[in-house]
């Protein structure tokens, strides 16, 4: 792999007897798109600002192009940033509003109108040049604030959850603009987000932070299919837990006896003893129904809670007689072949490869 545009080296970040983000060790590489997501106040919009200038580390290094830009000022540095609230100039027009970082360069009159014309018309809203922004809708003010940005042909853009405020329909929208602009530039994204679907949909690498830490680094399917820690594998969402003790070691095979019933995973290549504590995650689409008592390697019999529909897909939330809250998540019209009533058992099951050892927190 080529060598990081950026290295944040062993960062942290004090306000007061606060830390807001503690050693973090973290190479962004040029033309990638990154998301940095997690729960607020885990560090991650913190991170960002330094990134951006706006707060410098307390202890640590940042680097660009393997000059330390720790007490570089903001205007000085090539990483222009997409605020959430976008941050645009209400008494000036949209053409203005992209023309004013050109302006703040020094950059005259006639070239500036000219490059902020070429960016309007690659966002699709040249026709809106003479309009004040205040008179545009969310989606037409987000791309203001884009090419705001984007005016100054950055080496990195840094977005801080910019599509937040915009409906549901616009924000898909947004995620296809932003993928192909990210594309075709080749600039580096580091994109800020408290939401799995934009990270998932748009990312080529994901960072999780949480209480200041980072957790894990992967790309979208390695964060979703193989959780590092219970942490990562509670954040991302419609994942099933299980802990319990190791009761058996069978060639690459692992039992595990839980409260809901002795279940198994693949041991191979993993550190396993038996009488040793374990915690294993099985994500909710890999989990089957089944009206009949099932030959499957795990099976548990559960009765049906709730149901929660996302467009066509729609995750069951069931229990089992210890308790315990087991997920499957399914095509809408698969589940309308078991017509599954509340309060109804029906089996579940999966494969010992679909279960996925967490680390040791």
């Amino acid at each position: 792999m080529s060598e990081p545009l950026v290295v944040i080296d062993k960062v942290q970040k004090h306000f007061g007897t606060f830390v807001a983000v503690k050693e973090i060790n973290l190479d962004i590489y040029e033309g990638e798109f990154l998301a940095i997501m997690g729960p607020s106040g885990c560090g991650k919009t913190t991170t960002l600002r330094m990134l951006a200038g706006l707060e410098a580390p307390s202890i640590g290094e940042i680097r660009m192009n393997g000059q330390v830009m720790n007490d570089v000022e903001p205007h000085k540095r090539d990483t222009p940033l997409v605020w959430q609230s976008l941050a645009l100039f209400p008494f000036l027009t949209a053409r203005e509003n992209v023309e004013f970082g050109l302006k703040m360069r020094g950059v005259d009159k006639e070239e500036r109108k000219k490059r902020a014309l070429v960016w309007l018309e690659k966002l699709g809203i040249l026709e809106f040049e003479n309009r004040n922004v205040s008179t545009l809708s969310g989606g037409q003010k987000q791309r203001v604030a884009l090419a705001r940005s984007l005016v100054l042909e950055p080496k990195i853009l840094l977005l801080d959850e910019p599509l937040s405020a915009l409906d549901a329909h616009l924000v898909i929208r947004m995620q296809a603009v932003l993928v192909q602009l990210q594309k075709e530039l080749g600039i580096t994204f580091v994109y800020v987000t408290h939401s799995q679907s934009e990270a998932f949909a748009m990312a080529d690498r994901v960072v999780i932070m949480g209480n200041g830490e980072i957790a894990q680094v992967g790309t979208p399917k390695d964060i979703y299919r193989a959780p590092q820690n219970q942490f990562v594998a509670e954040f991302v969402g419609r994942n099933n837990i299980l802990s319990g003790t190791v009761s058996k070691i069978a060639d690459t095979t692992a039992h595990i006896e839980t409260p809901s019933g002795v279940f198994t995973l693949d041991s191979e290549g993993k550190s396993l003893s038996q009488g040793q504590d374990a915690t294993f995650v099985i994500s909710a689409d890999l989990v089957h129904l089944s009206w009949d008592k099932p030959t499957a390697e795990n099976i548990v019999r559960c009765k049906l809670i709730s149901e929660e529909f996302v467009g066509s897909m729609v995750t069951l939330f069931l229990e089992d007689e210890s308790g315990h809250e087991f997920k499957v998540q399914m095509q809408e019209r698969e589940l309308s072949k078991f017509d599954l009533q509340p309060s109804q058992d029906i089996w579940l099951s999966w494969d010992a490869k679909s279960a996925h050892l967490l680390a040791e927190m």
